[in-house]
C-alpha cells in the first residue's frame, strides 16, 4: 500500500472520531447550559474549549451558541464538526482507490448535506445538527466494518479511530477532575461518551466520580473505553508490524509506537481504582502525550513526510 493511501485513511478514522465525539460533547454541553439554572455557561464553555484544545480569550463572551459556532460549524478549524467532516471527506478522495464505494457515498453525502443541516439548526437548534452527525458517523462507521476487508487499510484507519478515542476520552476526563464526585457534570460526561445507559447496567447503582473514572478508563468490554482503544490500537500495531516482517513470536518489539501503546496500556491496566483517582491529573496528560506521540510515530514510520491534511489538535499545557 503507499504510504500516502494509507496516510489518508488513518486520518479518515481520526477526523470522523472526532466529529462523533464532539458532536456528542456539544449536544450534552448546550442540554445542561438549557436545563441548569444554577450553571455558569460561560465559564462551562471556557472549561470545554481548553478541554478540546482551543482556550478562549476572556476578554470575549463564551456562552453555548460561541461555543457552537466554533467547535460545531466553522469549516476551517479541523477539530470541530465540519472542518473534520471536509477533511475526512478530503482524505477519502485521496483513498477512493481503496475505500469502498459504500463508505466514500456515505462521507460524500453526508459532506454535501451539511450547508443544509446547518441551516435547520440554526433556525431549530443545534440538535438537529449534533443528532445527523452522530447517525451519519454511525453509519460510516458499520460501513467501514460491513464493506472493508481486513487488511491494512482497514488496520490504518481503525488505529486512527482508537487513537483519537483515547485523546478524546482523556480529554474529557481531565475538564471534570475538579468537580464534586457526585456532581451531575459525571452524568453529563458519561452521556457525552455514550456510556451512560452502559455504566448502569455495570455497575445498577448512582454515578460515583470514581466509579466514572474506572468505567471510563478501564473497562474491558465497553468499546469506547481507553482500555479498549489501546487494546485494539496495539493489536493494530503488532499485525501492521508482523507484515512487515517483523512479528516473529520471538522477535524484540522495535516499533516505538507499539512500545509506547503497549507500556501505556498496560500501566494502566494496573491501576488500582483508589491509585487512578490520586494520579488522575498526570494520567490523563500523559495519555494525551501518548496519543500525540504515538500518531508522530506512526507518521515517520508509515507515512510519506510530505503529506498534507495530518492536523492534530494540539494537546493543552
Amino acid at each position: 500500500m503507499l504510504s500516502r493511501i494509507a496516510e489518508s485513511l488513518f486520518w479518515i478514522g481520526r477526523y470522523v472520531e472526532r466529529a462523533e465525539s464532539t458532536a456528542r460533547i456539544l449536544d450534552v454541553h448546550v442540554h445542561r447550559v438549557l436545563e441548569d439554572p444554577w450553571l455558569d455557561g460561560a465559564s462551562a464553555g471556557r472549561e470545554l474549549l481548553a478541554a478540546m484544545g482551543q482556550p478562549a480569550d476572556f476578554a470575549l463572551s463564551v456562552d453555548s451558541r460561541r461555543v457552537t459556532e466554533t467547535l460545531a460549524y466553522d469549516p476551517d478549524r479541523p477539530f470541530s464538526i465540519t472542518g473534520a467532516l471536509c477533511a475526512a471527506r478530503e482524505n477519502a478522495r485521496a483513498a477512493r482507490v481503496v475505500v469502498s464505494s459504500d463508505v466514500w457515498e456515505c462521507l460524500n453525502v453526508t459532506w454535501n448535506d451539511l450547508p443544509h443541516t446547518e441551516e435547520l439548526a440554526r433556525r431549530m437548534g443545534p440538535h438537529v445538527f449534533f443528532r445527523y452527525v452522530r447517525e451519519r458517523t454511525a453509519m460510516l462507521a458499520g460501513l467501514v466494518d460491513a464493506t472493508l476487508a481486513r487488511d491494512d487499510g482497514w488496520r490504518f484507519l481503525v488505529l486512527g479511530r482508537s487513537l483519537e478515542r483515547v485523546d478524546m476520552t482523556s480529554r474529557l476526563l481531565s475538564s471534570s477532575i475538579s468537580d464534586h464526585p457526585h456532581s451531575q457534570s459525571w452524568i453529563s460526561l458519561l452521556r457525552s461518551c455514550g456510556a451512560h445507559e452502559a455504566y448502569l447496567r455495570t455497575y445498577r447503582r448512582a454515578v460515583d466520580a470514581s466509579r466514572v473514572a474506572e468505567f471510563l478508563l478501564l473497562d474491558r468490554l465497553f468499546p469506547r473505553s481507553v482500555y479498549w482503544s489501546l487494546a485494539l490500537a496495539e493489536q493494530i500495531l503488532a499485525e501492521l508490524d508482523g507484515g512487515r516482517g517483523r512479528g516473529s513470536p520471538r522477535s524484540t518489539v522495535d516499533d516505538t509506537a507499539r512500545r509506547l501503546v503497549g507500556r501505556t496500556r498496560t500501566e494502566l491496566e494496573f491501576h488500582s481504582v483508589d491509585d487512578l483517582v490520586a494520579d488522575m491529573p498526570d494520567l490523563l496528560a500523559s495519555l494525551q502525550s501518548t496519543c500525540s506521540t504515538v500518531s508522530a510515530e506512526v507518521t515517520a514510520r508509515y507515512f510519506a513526510r510530505e503529506a498534507p491534511r495530518s492536523w492534530a489538535m494540539e494537546v493543552p499545557a
